[in-house]
């Protein structure tokens, strides 16, 4: 199984984020962001203002956290994230939705986009089919008062660098 192809369709998956930075004095700060797109290659994308507090937290140390979560699927992806300043890009990704939160629209100044590249990722995956073969595994393991066992199918650490 190629856990690396795995793990980015999982992102795929996924609607929203959280995206966690560490502030000046070392704190960690998790915020609910909406996914603008994920790259076949892992990179995930969201837009934000470019006043806000995690563009002030990158600006002092790049590295984030992003987790994700649904029915039955979880990831985590470690990486760097950058502001990126790319009318074409917006253009490509923007969604109306996100009016909400720029009501100028696209054209608004303070928008900014959040590329992250990651580095490492892991997945937790018990959905559908897999899902059902590991109740199974684990009400098996659980009548021989044992841990069950897990694969790749279910989860996996993944470099993708």
């Amino acid at each position: 199984m190629d856990t690396q192809q795995k793990l980015i369709d999982l992102l795929h998956d996924f609607d929203t984020a959280m995206f966690v930075t560490r502030g000046d004095h070392g704190a960690l700060f998790a915020r609910p962001m909406a996914v603008a797109q994920v790259e076949d290659d892992g990179h995930i994308w969201f837009v934000t203002d470019r006043h806000s507090g995690k563009i002030a937290d990158l600006m002092l140390d790049p590295d984030t956290v992003v987790t994700m979560q649904g029915s039955n699927k979880f990831v985590s992806i470690t990486g760097t994230a950058h502001a990126v300043d790319d009318r074409a890009k917006l253009d490509e990704l923007w969604k109306e939705a996100w009016k909400v939160w720029f009501p100028e629209g696209k054209a608004s100044d303070s928008i900014v986009l959040l590329r992250v590249e990651p580095s490492s990722g892991e997945y937790w995956d018990n959905s559908g089919l897999t899902g059902v073969k590991y109740l199974l595994k684990a009400g098996k393991a659980y009548l021989q008062g044992n841990r069950p066992e897990t694969d790749a199918s279910t989860n996996a650490s993944v470099s993708l660098q």
